[in-house]
């Protein structure tokens, strides 16, 4: 097997490991394939206050399985959610924490996210502003910072190579992935704990993302419906949490080692749309250019590519203008492309997505199924692909795809995998 690729070492993602709506890994891929939601009435939060009152939680989660009971207690919960995926991901890939540590300054951190532990600033503010200077938590502010997932990650997992943490919205974890794949392409690393999280599903997110008028509101009665992407009738995002964690090495490295491999990380890339703050560009230029730039990475033709993992985000003018992106940059191809939306069952967990989105494509190319859009209803003329409506679908032929993720300030990044 060819160790090089275009004159530079082959990437493989060879563990996987997630915290979403639908659970770890193992069940979140078999729910995904049976078009099964993780979006329910929202329960760890008190929401009688605010007009959201649905969301995708991490229920069941106890962090003393993975982080010793204090300092647990000190960590925000994307930092703890960062270090379980990442544990997970560790023992999926074949690999203890003694072996990362063994690999010394080989072994780097690649860990993105939109607001890390937030909560941690806002509860600390909150009890300054209303109490006074009385004994104030010396660590809060230090741990909502949103470099500290991968700090604690890089930490636990003994890691002691590059230490990086994207902060690009919802472009995060898919850029997160990107960029950690080129430190492995340029001979500065052999392997990468990469990914993204986001742990925000707070009475103050709901409020100021329904008040942009984001969000799908009126679903209490049937949480599983509210997010439809590509579907004439969405209404809106679903706001969630999560996070998802990837293992990627070299190929020689991977090789060495007999390690089990996913898939390989062919190209990415990332734009900025230089538009709007929170509006999108309805052009689509800046996501063209994330998916075009992706390519050249890669070297594949546009044709090459038979499957987009879709930012797909169920509201009225992303979908639109995802669905435009791909149709300028594949021409009449993108006819004959599969295009599904993750969040149509896990919902939006901002930052977490890219990387959770990411997993799924991996487990697409190794098992040769993609998974499909739910609550595909009523066609949209403006939308109009095949987004998978409904039920998963085999593919045995499935070798490239490409998933994207489009974020707040024009941020895009796109990255392509392949089959091995």
């Amino acid at each position: 097997m060819e160790l090089l690729r275009n004159g530079r070492p082959r990437v493989v993602i060879t563990g996987l490991g997630a915290l979403t709506a639908l659970g770890p890994v193992k069940s979140l891929w078999e729910d995904l394939k049976a078009g099964k939601s993780g979006i329910r009435c929202i329960e760890t939060i008190e929401v009688a206050h605010v007009p959201v009152k649905i969301g995708g939680e991490v229920r069941n989660f106890d962090p003393e399985q993975y982080i010793d009971r204090k300092e647990a207690r000190r960590m925000g919960r994307a930092s703890q959610f960062a270090v379980a995926a990442a544990n997970m991901a560790i023992e999926d890939a074949g690999l203890t924490i003694d072996q990362v540590e063994s690999e010394g300054e080989r072994v780097g951190v690649v860990i993105g996210t939109s607001l890390g532990a937030h909560e941690m600033a806002e509860t600390s503010t909150f009890k300054y502003k209303t109490t006074g200077y009385r004994k104030p938590n010396p660590l809060a502010l230090i741990n909502a910072l949103p470099n500290m997932p991968a700090h604690y990650v890089s930490r636990f997992m003994r890691a002691f190579g590059t230490l990086s943490a994207p902060s690009t919205a919802c472009a995060a974890g898919t850029q997160s992935i990107g960029e950690a794949s080129e430190l492995i392409k340029s001979g500065r690393a052999d392997m990468i704990i990469t990914g993204g999280v986001e742990a925000v599903l707070q009475d103050y997110t709901l409020a100021g993302f329904e008040a942009m008028q984001a969000l799908a509101v009126g679903y209490e009665d049937n949480p599983a419906g509210a997010s439809k992407p590509f579907d004439a009738n969405r209404s809106g995002f679903v706001l969630s949490e999560g996070c998802g964690v990837v293992i990627i090495e070299s190929l020689a490295h991977a090789l060495k080692r007999n390690a089990r491999i996913y898939a390989e990380v062919l190209g990415h890339a990332s734009s900025s749309d230089a538009f709007h703050i929170a509006a999108l560009d309805p052009e689509a230029k800046g996501a063209m250019r994330s998916m075009k730039w992706a390519l050249e990475d890669a070297h594949l033709n546009p044709e090459d590519i038979q499957y987009i993992n879709a930012h797909g985000t169920s509201t009225q003018a992303n979908d639109k203008m995802e669905t435009l992106a791909i149709k300028t940059i594949f021409g009449e191809y993108a006819y004959n492309l599969a295009v599904s939306s993750t969040k149509s069952m896990l919902g939006h967990a901002l930052g977490g997505s890219g990387a959770i989105e990411a997993i799924a494509c991996a487990l697409s190319l190794f098992e040769k199924v993609i998974h499909p859009t739910i609550n595909y209803e009523t066609p949209d003329p403006e939308c109009d692909l095949d987004y998978v409506p409904n039920v998963a679908r085999d593919f045995p032929d499935l070798k490239y795809l490409m998933s994207n993720s489009f974020g707040l300030g024009g941020q895009n990044a796109s990255i392509i995998l392949g089959a091995i």
